[in-house]
């Protein structure tokens, strides 16, 4: 047998490679059938980082609805619970996103998504803060435009664009987010603020502190849904 051209040499390994990519594929991605409902509280910010999400897995693996209310807390998790309750579709999963910001019912939401099975994605203060811990750990209570400053500062360094400026509604946020940040250290950080208020059922004292790591880590391993129903 003659010696493989460079072609072919090239050609063979790359057979081998998606051979041993599919491999994994079938080993580490069983089908899993599930429907989960995202309702969030403002109408394009959250709905425009979870759709992106959603749009980074596998079709076969999961069906993802969301949707952006544009309303608070409290109405927010009633709005969650009616369309589970009155929609065609049987979900497996439902989450409800939203912040603390100035509102006061800011505990209730989060006690009537317990009591109705709602799994509640909440932040205090913002969910702007689930953006930052992509490249801190920050414990220290701030506003919202605070840590919009700070995504800022951050995002400015890493792409060496020092005009850039922030927009809520930005479809691009998630991209950015895994392209420059540190989604896993994001999920550390998370946990870690989580733990800081053990013991203390007054959310509203738990600042800064997020749940969207929950709702991320289902998305990312929908497998892992099955162990929490």
């Amino acid at each position: 047998m003659g010696l493989l051209t460079k072609q072919q040499v090239k050609a063979a390994q790359k057979a081998k490679r998606d051979a041993k990519n599919d491999k994994k594929r079938k080993i580490n991605i069983r089908p899993v059938n599930l429907l989960i409902l995202i309702v969030c509280e403002r109408e394009k910010t959250e709905p425009n980082y979870f759709e992106a999400i959603k749009k980074s897995r596998y079709t076969e693996v999961l069906e993802v609805q969301v949707k952006g209310e544009g309303r608070s807390t409290v109405s927010l998790v009633k709005k969650a619970i009616e369309i589970r309750d009155k929609g065609i579709k049987t979900y497996d999963r439902v989450w409800a996103v939203f912040d603390k910001d100035s509102f006061t019912d800011f505990n209730d939401a989060i006690k009537l998504a317990k009591k109705n099975k709602i799994h509640a994605a909440w932040s205090n203060e913002s969910f702007e803060l689930w953006y930052c811990l992509h490249f801190n750990y920050l414990n220290t209570a701030v506003s919202r435009s605070q840590y919009i400053d700070i995504l800022e500062k951050e995002i400015r360094k890493r792409t060496n664009n020092k005009e850039y400026r922030y927009k809520k509604n930005d479809p691009n946020m998630y991209s950015l987010l895994k392209g420059i940040g540190n989604e896993d250290q994001a999920i550390k950080n998370a946990k870690k603020l989580e733990a800081a208020f053990e013991g203390d059922s007054n959310f509203e004292n738990h600042n800064p502190c997020t749940m969207v790591y929950k709702l991320v880590e289902e998305l990312n391993n929908p497998e892992i849904i099955f162990d929490r129903l």
